[in-house]
């Protein structure tokens, strides 16, 4: 079964998600809480604050998944908050591996970023983070990781980015995996709203679709779970390696990644909710049975022929 998602999700994805599907993700008023370099003094939510903060204290020690995952836990905890952070993945992953945004092997690929985040300025459940969380996080990219500024696409709901609606979102989405070759990294941060859908598809054994909630939701509606696959997961070429950090509600599974961990486990796992539907791609099937036509023909001229 790894052979045939390897086949159907060629990339290397990792998620680093605030929640399960079933939590709530929460909005920190204050990341200097977290003792955090914040410039601009606002505010940042809690699942990107905590792996900053995890991070920037680890320094140039040595930091495992597994590590990264319990230490978020803790101080999410020490906060007093309830969520479980959770990693989840496209490959079944040793997660006393090092954490690594870059691998060793991309080190001289390209570095691409797509940086969302929603305010949702002058709505109702309007949040006071999210901005400030793109900030940090495109801070530390720069600094820490090697990316460059003018390799970034950032979608703010501030007055001066492109605005983060549906469209512009899955455009930059779109975008970025059709530019990204072998060898190259992406970095994908959402911090905004997320929610849950009832599934039409049939795809969700909880019957719920995840979604990411852009800007514009109400007459656009949201992004679901099943588009972020179908635009980014499955089309991101073989031999990129992308991360990407979910800080919003029910983002557990906002990929329908195979393989997953939270923070109260010491070993990934398959996914029991992953719909093993989602491997039967169309288009291989089609290409497969035209191959074996072809060749069956060829077979067929080569016995009249002989």
């Amino acid at each position: 079964m790894d052979e045939k998602i390897q086949h159907c999700i060629p990339a290397k994805f990792v998620m680093i998600s605030g929640s399960e599907d079933k939590q709530t993700s929460a909005d920190v008023s204050n990341v200097n809480s977290f003792q955090l370099p914040d410039p601009h003094g606002k505010a940042g939510g809690a699942c990107t604050s905590t792996l900053l903060r995890v991070l920037h204290d680890q320094g140039n020690r040595p930091l495992s998944w597994i590590d990264l995952l319990h230490k978020m836990r803790d101080v999410l905890k020490q906060k007093g908050f309830d969520q479980i952070p959770q990693l989840s993945s496209s490959r079944m992953l040793d997660v006393s591996h090092a954490f690594e945004i870059v691998p060793p092997e991309s080190k001289n690929g390209a570095r691409r970023a797509v940086l969302i985040g929603i305010n949702y300025v002058g709505q109702q459940g309007e949040l006071s983070g999210c901005h400030n969380d793109v900030h940090n996080i495109k801070k530390y990219l720069i600094k820490h990781q090697g990316f460059q500024e003018k390799d970034m696409l950032v979608l703010m709901d501030d007055g001066r980015h492109h605005q983060p609606t549906h469209a512009n979102i899955m455009n930059a989405l779109d975008r970025v995996t059709k530019y990204s070759k072998a060898g190259d990294v992406v970095f994908i941060h959402f911090s905004g709203h997320g929610g849950r859908v009832v599934d039409v598809s049939g795809d969700e054994a909880d019957g719920y679709d995840e979604t990411m909630i852009p800007v514009d939701f109400k007459k656009a509606g949201q992004i679901l779970d099943d588009e972020l696959y179908d635009h980014v997961v499955k089309r991101m070429a073989a031999g990129v390696t992308v991360t990407v950090l979910m800080d919003c509600c029910h983002s557990g599974s906002a990929l329908d990644l195979p393989y997953e961990i939270n923070a109260t486990q010491s070993a990934m796992k398959l996914n029991p909710g992953f719909n093993m539907n989602l491997l039967d791609d169309p288009a291989a099937l089609i290409c497969c049975a035209i191959c074996a036509y072809c060749l069956f023909q060829d077979l067929l001229g080569s016995f009249f022929d002989g």
